[in-house]
């Protein structure tokens, strides 16, 4: 796609069936007012995580991971039990959640046991799924279109390194995956600037465009699409990238290797940016693949900051949705 400032064309809400802002399974499932308000529990949290050490005393959360993660699943455990509650994993990477019975079934027993469900899927749809049936919160931690919780914790790192959003500009460079996905929304309810530079044919998915470029005409977002990563970058206060293989995609490993070449993140990109631009990536890093060892080790690389800072916001979500006393309800609302 050529480089443009996108119009913002009319689209309809995303089919789902589940209750918005009861569960976390899209971005799209936010106002700019919850993600306002997760980002400052985020901080509360942060800041004094004493004040929190029992909101969710006498809540059993479940995690059912059909990927392998470290980042995510640490995060929440350890996030979880320094608020005060328990939490059982689940090691679903031998066979699909729905291999043995469907996702009503395993949504209604679940319900009965636990008081939220944690889901790292391949498809979306299981996530939609769960939702749609569980009568307990549930929240997307990876799906193969979206990456809430880190797109979140990413812009509280921006926060918290910036200040206002509004004033910020943010280039991804890569692939069109779930993350960037989660970033394109999360930037259009922010009001943010985003610009997103891919190779031909790898850009974000047209639907989710489309549906953040309606949000960014009533939150005032540009949102920029090109194909030249130079141009994304230039004057950016921060360069994002992610791995050009996601997981599930690996069959498209020699191919991208042959195509992802000129978006690799290195120290002449990165002069492009403004001379206090910081380096961002969710990993795990292909180190001198996407980006090379100088970028990734920088001083001006917050990739650590990015990954404490997942625990901080994903605690405030589960605090936001699954809290006792101290919880503040998350209102069904979209832009």
């Amino acid at each position: 796609m050529s480089s443009q400032t996108l119009a913002a064309p009319v689209v309809s809400q995303p089919a789902v069936n589940h209750t918005p802002g009861r569960d976390l399974v899209s971005i799209r499932d936010l106002s700019t007012a919850e993600v306002n308000q997760i980002m400052h529990l985020s901080a509360r949290v942060k800041t004094h995580p004493q004040d929190f050490r029992s909101t969710l005393t006498g809540k059993h959360i479940a995690m059912f991971f059909e990927k392998p993660s470290l980042r995510t699943r640490i995060s929440f455990e350890a996030g979880i039990c320094s608020l005060g509650g328990s939490v059982s994993f689940v090691d679903q990477r031998h066979e699909r959640l729905d291999a043995r019975e469907t996702l009503a079934d395993i949504a209604h027993n679940l319900e009965r046991w636990v008081s939220t469900i944690v889901l790292r899927t391949f498809a979306h749809e299981t996530v939609e799924g769960i939702a749609e049936f569980a009568g307990v919160p549930v929240i997307n931690a990876l799906s193969e279109v979206e990456h809430p919780c880190q797109a979140l914790a990413d812009y509280f790192t921006l926060l918290e390194r910036f200040g206002d959003l509004r004033n910020i500009c943010l280039a991804y460079v890569g692939d069109g995956n779930n993350v960037m996905h989660s970033l394109l929304l999360t930037a259009a309810l922010l009001g943010s600037k985003m610009r997103i530079a891919s190779p031909k044919g790898y850009g974000p998915h047209p639907q989710i465009l489309m549906e953040a470029v309606e949000i960014a005409k009533n939150t005032g977002a540009t949102i920029e699409i090109m194909t030249d990563p130079r141009k994304a970058v230039r004057g950016a206060d921060a360069v994002y990238t992610d791995a050009w293989v996601s997981m599930g995609h690996e069959q498209e490993a020699e191919q991208r290797s042959k195509i992802f070449p000129p978006y690799q993140v290195n120290d002449r990109l990165m002069a492009c940016a403004a001379s206090h631009a910081v380096f961002m990536h969710c990993l795990p890093a292909h180190r001198n693949q996407e980006v090379t060892d100088s970028v990734i080790d920088s001083p001006g690389s917050i990739v650590f900051d990015q990954a404490e800072n997942r625990m901080h916001v994903q605690k405030a979500i589960l605090i936001l949705l699954a809290g006792g006393k101290s919880r503040m309800p998350m209102r069904s609302a979209h832009v």
